[in-house]
């Protein structure tokens, strides 16, 4: 129970390790839809082959424009690489970098329905068993009156009558079922041999201290698209209740009530509504549609310079208690 505590921590802990969870997750998700698929063979010489790479190659594309889809890294890519320049330059290395992420957890997914797909077999034996030799084998049923085509097109069918009380079915089906296999394994060595390289030959090519600064703005444009997101949230809605309460004050009506002024107050005081004041400040100076609107256009034509000097420098007031004399007592920063 604890591990899995920690798991769902590190799965929360970042946009990045969210879209490692949401990967993985679709990667499950295939093989499961694969499990529960009833695959069944055409059993037709002109329809195997067809059928089955279609069951391979479909289900695949589209769980990878699914994991593009569901990527964090695909609308912050596509935010930077189309944003126009503006105040701040952009940086080709930080949109392939989130490229380069988005591509790869994209991927994961289809490659686990492929290997699966493969090393299972059934797939691989409906499209190839009609290109089997069949003189290979012994047992080959040649009192139906139909062609070798026909015949090897109805091996992945093995309900068929024709294969009754016949291991020539079983035979071709474990035959083709070890190419497919060995394909299968070929193709999950070469992946992890290469991204073993990858990992092993890239700090030999590539500047490290290049890679850690295109990964830490890389980090920074998400954090701060999404800063920007619960920031716009949190102003819509203070300037929905404010709109909501300015609209219910205006229906009451106007009440005026007449007294006598008392002759010992000599000026009416200045009154300060702490509540409009604190509304005032969390709106930030804007209170017409006009001004949002020309905010968030020039957020998107011309996004800040990537510079905080003025905030880290801010200047701070001292106060400095001095005696009668003169003389400094004590500073209250």
């Amino acid at each position: 129970m604890e591990r899995m505590k920690l798991v769902l921590q590190y799965f929360q802990s970042n946009s990045e390790s969210i879209s490692n969870g949401i990967c993985i997750l679709l990667a499950l998700v295939s093989v499961k839809l694969y499990t529960s698929f009833d695959f069944n063979c055409p059993c037709l010489p002109q329809y195997n082959k067809l059928y089955s790479l279609g069951v391979m190659i479909v289900p695949p594309i589209i769980l990878f424009f699914l994991g593009v889809l569901v990527n964090r890294h695909t609308g912050v890519m596509m935010d930077e690489w189309m944003r126009p320049t503006g105040n701040r330059s952009k940086n080709p290395a930080v949109v392939k970098y989130l490229f380069s992420a988005m591509l790869q957890r994209a991927m994961l997914a289809p490659m686990v329905w492929i290997l699966v797909t493969l090393l299972d077999g059934k797939i691989f034996i409906c499209a190839f068993s009609v290109s089997v030799d069949p003189t290979l084998f012994t047992g080959l049923p040649n009192n139906t009156g139909l062609d070798i085509i026909r015949i090897m097109a109805k091996v992945p069918c093995k309900e068929d009558i024709i294969f009754r009380n016949s291991s020539f079915r079983k035979a071709v089906s474990r035959y083709v079922r070890c190419y497919s296999q060995a394909v299968g394994w070929s193709i999950l060595l070469f992946l992890i041999v290469l991204g073993a390289m990858g990992r092993l030959i890239k700090p030999c090519f590539d500047d490290h201290a290049t890679f850690l600064q295109t990964r830490y703005w890389s980090n920074y444009l998400d954090v701060e698209q999404k800063l920007f997101d619960e920031t716009c949230v949190l102003h819509a809605r203070d300037f929905a209740r404010k709109c909501v309460v300015q609209f219910f004050e205006d229906m009451r009506e106007d009440a005026i009530l007449r007294l006598p002024h008392p002759p010992f107050i000599k000026r009416w005081p200045e009154t300060c509504d702490d509540y409009d004041s604190e509304e005032e400040e969390k709106l930030h100076g804007i209170t017409k549609q006009e001004q949002m609107d020309q905010l968030l256009n020039k957020w998107y034509y011309s996004k800040p310079e990537l510079d905080v000097t003025r905030i880290a420098h801010r200047p701070r007031t001292c106060v400095t208690w001095e005696d009668h004399n003169g003389r400094t007592l004590y500073s209250d920063v």
